[in-house]
């Protein structure tokens, strides 16, 4: 079934070369290297979308307020480019009435190719917009959000790797509305640790970045300049220069990882003090992505939820509906920033 789809998806690139959007066809070729290995990955034939996956279509006057300025203000969410099935609860508040936007910086083009992600990819991404860390500032200041995630793509174009845009970004919001909490969901840098501090000192008040699954996985379902090391010290490194900083990863589950894998890596993340971590069920944006190996029962994610609280988390979300953002500023992580600034 492997095979079949990725014969299809490279004959689809090589007739759209010229195309901007998406994996081009040196893409898949770089990655033939690999194909063997990712064949061989067992694939689970019942995947057919269990209801607890199903949500409701997002509505709301937060919802419709925030989609207007991001237009206007020729904005991106990664809530939208990356299709989240929570849109609709978080920029609302939900039930906690904690309105939470996870804002894209730096286009909508991304360097890289991870096999889960449905965001497009190009290797010469357009130039950064400079007026873009001042409108992004703006519009969070007006929106009356309790917590705003700044996420981006990857820009291994760049010689910081968009470290300064992410960091001048970061030091507007708090100038304009410093009351709102600020997330900064970043890339690897390339493993450059200076890029990390310069983003870990903006002012941010929870440093994340996502190891997405377990280390024998890695090479399956992320770009190949990606890496389950590289990503430790990336979070290691933003708690070593700013002790008080909270530190938080994501993990999806669904890809074909066992138990004891998950289980080592918590303990991997626990052991450079990583704070806070969210499991969600691996969901496959298009044919193009890979395949779902298995969809997780809620129970399972009640499991894992409790393996870390055991191993010291200080905050766990775990759910076949959590995304890396989901709820980010719900109000146990609110006051868990509040009590660390204190």
């Amino acid at each position: 079934m492997f095979r079949r789809s990725f014969s299809q998806i490279a004959q689809k690139a090589s007739a759209n070369l010229s195309a901007k959007k998406g994996p081009d066809f040196k893409d898949f070729l770089a990655a033939a290297a690999e194909r063997a290995e990712v064949e061989n990955i067992p694939v689970n034939k019942d995947t057919r979308l269990p209801p607890w996956l199903k949500t409701e279509i997002p509505s709301g006057t937060t919802y419709k307020n925030i989609k207007r300025d991001l237009r206007g203000l020729k904005l991106h969410t990664v809530c939208e480019e990356a299709r989240c099935p929570n849109i609709g609860e978080c920029w609302g508040g939900g039930e906690t009435k904690t309105a939470t936007a996870t804002i894209m910086l730096m286009g909508e083009e991304c360097t890289r190719g991870c096999r889960f992600c449905s965001v497009k990819t190009n290797r010469n991404p357009d130039p950064l917009d400079p007026n873009e860390p001042e409108n992004t500032a703006e519009a969070i200041s007006r929106w009356g959000l309790d917590y705003v995630v700044l996420t981006s793509v990857d820009r291994d174009d760049l010689s910081d790797g968009g470290a300064d845009h992410f960091a001048t970004t970061v030091e507007l919001i708090k100038k304009k509305a410093p009351n709102i909490l600020v997330e900064c969901l970043t890339g690897d840098f390339q493993g450059n640790l200076g890029n990390v501090g310069r983003v870990a000192l903006s002012g941010l008040d929870v440093y994340a970045h996502n190891v997405e699954t377990v280390e024998n996985l890695q090479k399956y379902v992320r770009d190949r300049r990606a890496n389950f090391k590289q990503s430790l010290k990336v979070l290691e490194h933003a708690k070593s220069v700013k002790p008080s900083l909270i530190t938080k990863t994501s993990m999806m589950l669904g890809v074909g990882e066992t138990d004891a894998e998950v289980e080592q890596t918590l303990k991997d993340l626990r052991s450079i003090q990583v704070d806070v971590v969210t499991f969600g069920q691996y969901m496959r944006p298009t044919k193009k992505h890979m395949k779902v190996y298995e969809y997780v029962h809620p129970s399972k994610f009640d499991h894992w939820a409790e393996v870390a609280a055991s191993l010291g988390f200080k905050y766990v979300a775990s759910g076949p509906l959590v995304r890396s953002s989901y709820k980010a500023g719900e109000y146990y992580i609110k006051n868990l920033v509040g009590q660390t600034n204190k």
